[in-house]
């Protein structure tokens, strides 16, 4: 996975444009946007869309800390994308923005899911401990959920601007 300098720089703006969706949003609880940005770039760039998640992940970490709350994220985003990389190929074009925002959506319940392994690691949980931990998390994560299949509205214009500005920028 070579890199031009032209997707140097794009990702370093995708993965910069997350961190500050996330900022912008930090008001509202599990509501934000970096979802729809995952799903997006991931439809886009398919196996580079890691290097703007990540990039995202690296300039979270600086900026709020390389604590705890962290550590998922080296893998949580990535469940995402991976969601993403499974879908078929060939979704009618009418239905792709419906899928694309459904799989958000998902991820969204999931969140808590996703992230409690790393939680009950480092926190010393039992199996019991961690399921609990995912029980308690279920409003937020049904808040998550809608919160992404609301803005997953916004997955499938930011893809055809993606691609366009792909295919504009590859005559030059």
């Amino acid at each position: 996975m070579k890199l031009k300098v032209k997707e140097i720089a794009i990702f370093g703006m995708l993965g910069a444009i997350m961190y500050a969706s996330d900022l912008l949003m930090e008001l509202f609880p599990n509501i934000h946007i970096v979802g729809v940005f995952i799903v997006a770039i991931t439809v886009v760039y398919k196996k580079k869309a890691l290097y703007p998640i990540y990039i995202y992940v690296l300039i979270s970490g600086i900026f709020a800390g390389f604590a705890t709350w962290w550590i998922p994220y080296l893998y949580v985003w990535t469940v995402l994308w991976i969601m993403v990389m499974l879908l078929p190929k060939k979704i009618p074009e009418k239905i792709k923005p419906l899928v694309y925002m459904l799989v958000c959506a998902l991820h969204g319940l999931l969140f808590g899911t996703i992230y409690a392994p790393a939680q009950a690691l480092l926190f010393g949980l039992d199996f019991d401990g961690m399921i609990a931990w995912i029980i308690s998390g279920l409003p937020f994560d049904a808040i998550h959920a809608v919160s992404n299949l609301l803005c997953g509205v916004l997955i499938y214009p930011i893809t055809v601007i993606l691609k366009k500005s792909e295919k504009l920028s590859a005559k030059y």
